[in-house]
């Protein structure tokens, strides 16, 4: 069965992001495949410094975060943008987790790992201006974004009491760019 991680790049309670990565954990599950909602708070890392790796070596919660991606086909990110970028909680864990580690056999974890993207924001535009940049990001660690993405706009009422994307529109996206992936991902 196909496997895909899933998770936001914000660590703020109630997150737009983390409201939009739970609505993909359905959606994906629907579609057949076997979903994993983490939450990055739950992977605590210091801000990168390679003079930190070199004294100590990688956090433990990294190595757990490596071995999930490792372990999983695909991966979904919810994201907010922040002044347009990625979110500093997610190049962090990004940039630590794109390290090499005497401590597993995973190797490159994100090499040719697809990837689908959904930013959310409470304005108009729905986190848009991230895209390309985190597109950028990934694609230099080897991972493959999937051709399209979500966007929510006016997140704070996108959802529905059910955890639901209430525009139809908006879920159908979700639902097709899910499928994107998992076609992506599945195992050959």
């Amino acid at each position: 069965m196909t496997s895909i991680l899933i998770f936001a790049g914000s660590a703020r309670r109630g997150a737009f992001s983390k409201q939009l990565a739970a609505a993909a954990t359905t959606v994906v599950a629907q579609a057949g495949a076997k979903p994993t909602l983490i939450d990055l708070a739950d992977f605590e890392a210091p801000l990168y410094n390679a003079d930190l790796e070199d004294g100590a070596g990688i956090p433990q919660s990294v190595l757990d975060f490596r071995r999930l991606v490792a372990t999983h086909h695909g991966l979904m990110i919810a994201t907010p943008e922040y002044n347009g970028f990625v979110t500093p909680l997610l190049l962090n864990m990004l940039c630590w987790a794109s390290r090499p580690s005497p401590g597993d056999d995973f190797g490159s974890v994100f090499q040719a790992r697809p990837v689908a993207l959904m930013p959310s924001s409470p304005g108009r535009l729905g986190g848009v201006r991230v895209i390309p940049r985190l597109r950028d990001v990934l694609a230099e660690l080897g991972m493959v974004p999937v051709p399209g993405f979500v966007t929510v706009p006016a997140a704070a009422s996108a959802f529905t009491s059910r955890g639901r994307l209430a525009d139809a529109t908006a879920e159908t996206g979700l639902v097709a760019l899910a499928d994107r992936l998992l076609d992506a991902s599945r195992p050959r």
